[in-house]
């Protein structure tokens, strides 16, 4: 008797210590979840040869940096016509990369990343019954680590991390403009569904404006292929594509204004997450467009933006970064300093 009931004591103290070794030695917020790397694929569309070239630097850091997910499936969409040069073709042949064709309506080419927003739809409905966590990004992201919140918690479905400024978005303390409210009308959103968000790059609090780079998404929810359905709503009408010819910011990112409809009009906020800003880190934006603080420090960046910054970057712009010495190095071979 004194041994059964010794036993069941040595059982259930087993059973205890596994649940607190399950609950607090994970990493924070209880990444593993069961997900394997093979549940979760990365998709990233590049428009034209010079997006083609940056997809090499994005392969590349996900397979040496994101740790456990480095095998995960990389799909990548160009569009019908642009041809990869075969130097690339090798690499991705060599990384295990998935090559994929999409097209966008011809009405939609008017507007800038009206291909992206297509692409995403495809590479969504692809990944139904084929992955559980899509992760779509641009293609001038760098992973640096490995990206853990990108799993996301049981009944989340959506995570994001806001525009980096205003932009064309609505200030929250200001009454909606007409450019929102035809686009929550042609898109329902209810007023009910909207919430402060506060910009990346600024910290200014506006109505909701996902940005597009980078977006976390369960597939089976339609998030992806809801913004197709919706982005010709947009330009199609009227009163928005006269306020687009009048307005080049609103032409550039309506693409963002039909991706906020879609994810308002599918989702309640507490199915979505807000990404940290450890996520999307937009280097050196502030010399590129502008902000009341800095973004040279990588220190704790698991992804970067870098936009439009290597285009022409200064040639002391690694001595300008801030954070470990074996990632700067790696993304001076792969962003060399020019001379000027």
């Amino acid at each position: 008797m004194r041994k059964s009931v010794f036993i069941l004591v040595i059982l259930v103290l087993i059973s205890v210590c596994a649940g607190y070794a399950e609950d607090h030695g994970r990493p924070a917020g209880g990444r593993e979840k069961g997900i394997s790397p093979h549940e979760v694929v990365f998709a990233v569309f590049a428009e034209d040869a010079e997006q083609a070239s940056h997809l090499v630097v994005l392969v590349e850091s996900i397979r040496k940096f994101t740790g456990r997910f480095r095998e995960s499936p990389i799909w990548i969409y160009v569009p019908y016509g642009l041809e990869l040069d075969q130097d690339t073709e090798r690499k991705f042949v060599a990384y295990k990369v998935d090559v994929r064709r999409s097209r966008a309506p011809e009405p939609a080419l008017e507007y800038f990343f009206s291909r992206k927003v297509f692409a995403a739809a495809a590479a969504e409905k692809q990944a139904v019954d084929r992955t559980e966590i899509l992760i779509w990004v641009d293609e001038d992201t760098v992973f640096l680590k490995e990206p853990q919140e990108l799993i996301p918690d049981p009944g989340i479905s959506l995570g994001y991390r806001p525009v980096m400024h205003p932009n064309i978005g609505s200030l929250y303390d200001e009454p909606v403009d007409a450019f929102w409210r035809r686009v929550y009308a042609n898109l329902e959103v209810s007023d009910t569904s909207v919430f402060p968000m506060v910009t990346a790059a600024d910290g200014i609090t506006i109505r909701p404006y996902f940005n597009a780079g980078l977006l976390v998404v369960r597939p089976e929810r339609g998030i992806l292929r809801k913004w197709a359905e919706g982005f010709p709503k947009l330009y199609e009408d009227e009163i928005l594509a006269a306020m687009c010819r009048e307005d080049r910011r609103k032409r550039i990112f309506i693409h963002q204004a039909a991706l906020t409809g879609a994810i308002l009009n599918l989702l309640r906020r507490k199915e979505m997450k807000e990404l940290p800003p450890s996520y999307n880190y937009p280097l050196f934006f502030d010399e590129m467009f502008g902000a009341p603080r800095k973004f040279d420090d990588i220190s704790d960046a698991v992804s970067l933006r870098y936009d439009v910054f290597f285009r022409n970057a200064p040639p002391d712009w690694s001595r300008r970064l801030k954070g470990p010495v074996q990632i700067i190095d790696w993304l001076k071979v792969h962003f060399p300093q020019r001379s000027r």
